[in-house]
């Protein structure tokens, strides 16, 4: 596994404004706290979110557009890439692919993170099909797609991007993570950033229990010592 001082720039790619802070909050805000640009790349604008019905969808999307950067923020990330794909009808498409695979080129990451495209039964909610679909058409970007040049050949030919490698993946909420960040000091910008989706987690009175029980648990199976916070991931070497 890489070292962060091996890494300079780290891509994370998920279907919704909110995953990242909800998965990798924490996680991202050591990165930025070690001098490592994060850009995040989102496949939707969330417009299938929220509960009331008065909002309509186009004015969801700009609201969820609007929370996630102040999120983003919060956790010291300052770029971020839209996609603009239809919330909860997100399929690993070539077209899907091809995006994200534009994305890793421009950006160039050492490191992606993206939701793991395997059910994770323990956790319904983590393996929402707009995650999976992302996950799987991420991990396709990062092999062969984007390192590719003959994959997707208007990118080289038309826009002149170059291809790349991405030397090593991690994907949250699978079933087999293999690597857990002790984020015990982060926790406060967490929820400082997850509390930024107002339209979100306005509702959610007990958010930061449920999230120490969570990460709790995450940490007993990273074995780290009693009373710390985890987030958990698997990793894989992907050059």
């Amino acid at each position: 596994m890489l070292d962060d001082s091996e890494v300079e720039r780290v891509l994370v790619v998920v279907a919704h404004p909110d995953d990242v802070d909800f998965g990798s909050a924490g996680t991202v805000s050591l990165w930025t706290d070690a001098g490592i640009e994060v850009v995040y790349c989102i496949a939707t604008d969330g417009e299938a979110g929220g509960a009331d019905e008065a909002v309509t969808r186009t004015e969801m999307a700009t609201i969820r557009r609007a929370e996630q950067t102040q999120a983003a923020k919060l956790v010291g990330v300052h770029d971020i890439r839209w996609l603009g794909y239809p919330d909860g009808r997100l399929e690993a498409t070539l077209a899907l692919r091809e995006s994200l695979a534009r994305v890793i080129r421009q950006v160039r990451p050492d490191r992606l993170l993206c939701p793991s495209p395997e059910r994770n039964l323990t956790r319904m909610p983590a393996s929402h099909p707009d995650h999976r679909a992302v996950g799987s058409a991420a991990l396709d970007a990062v092999y062969p797609d984007a390192r590719n040049p003959f994959a997707f050949p208007d990118l080289l030919a038309s826009e002149g991007l170059q291809p790349w490698k991405v030397r090593e993946t991690w994907l949250s909420a699978g079933p087999a993570p293999n690597h857990f960040v002790d984020v015990t000091a982060a926790f406060p910008r967490k929820i400082a950033a997850l509390r930024a989706h107002e339209s979100q987690t306005g509702h959610m009175d007990n958010l930061e229990d449920f999230l120490r029980a969570w990460m709790s648990t995450a940490a007993v199976q990273g074995g780290l010592p009693e009373g710390h916070l985890a987030e958990a991931f698997q990793v894989l070497a992907t050059a």
